[in-house]
């Protein structure tokens, strides 16, 4: 089928593509599929519609960077939709559409190693003015995303991935193993040192300390 561009944004027709910001069941997930798959534009843009915001935010936490972000996830979408008759019904788009996206952004990044690895704490504090990115109910709000921000670039890399996964966006550790492809336990430990190194990178400033603890609840 002819993959839509990942900016699709124009209102759905049927009523279970409205369901934007919602989680699907598996059967209307299944259901959307045979639809893109048969090439309806509006079945994929609700793909597009339900996932866009979790995705760009999983890579931006990951990159720090909210132009590489837009890249990948517009890419990612473009693949995903693009070879929707390759996705095995048995698992969850979100896990596929993820995993795709980790993919680019692992090559992205091993192409442009000197760009990505540098001022990346600078990069992160302009994530708010991105169009994807919600917008920042006030200057506080801002200043504590900038906060965890900073720190979560701070972790390994794998910590910094169970972390976003975990607390940002709530997968469960069985679905972050599957994705990450590693154990359960080994998650659980990126998930536990993560944390922990969390706290160290902010215990300096007490206001910091006291945003961690709340995201970390």
């Amino acid at each position: 089928m002819e993959a839509p561009s990942g900016k699709i944004n124009r209102p759905a027709g049927p009523r279970y593509i409205q369901r934007q910001g919602t989680h699907m069941t598996r059967a209307e997930e299944v259901h959307l599929i045979e639809l893109a798959t048969a090439g309806d534009r509006a079945a994929a843009a609700a793909f597009i519609k339900c996932h866009q915001q979790s995705l760009y935010a999983y890579i931006l936490r990951i990159s720090g960077r909210p132009e590489v972000a837009e890249d990948i996830v517009q890419e990612a979408f473009v693949r995903a939709l693009t070879h929707l008759d390759r996705f095995d019904t048995r698992f969850r788009f979100s896990t596929w559409i993820f995993t795709i996206a980790k993919r680019l952004y692992v090559n992205a990044a091993q192409r442009h190693k000197p760009t990505y690895s540098t001022d990346l704490v600078g990069a992160a504090r302009s994530v708010t003015g991105n169009p994807l990115a919600p917008a920042a109910a006030a200057e506080e709000a801002g200043n504590l995303r900038d906060a965890l921000q900073e720190a979560l670039l701070g972790l390994p890399e794998d910590q910094r991935e169970v972390v976003v996964l975990f607390h940002q966006l709530d997968w469960p550790i069985s679905v972050i193993a599957q994705h990450m492809d590693m154990p359960e336990g080994t998650v659980k430990s990126h998930l536990h040192r993560g944390r922990r190194r969390l706290r160290e990178l902010l215990e300096s400033c007490e206001e910091r300390a006291t945003v961690i603890e709340e995201a970390l609840e």
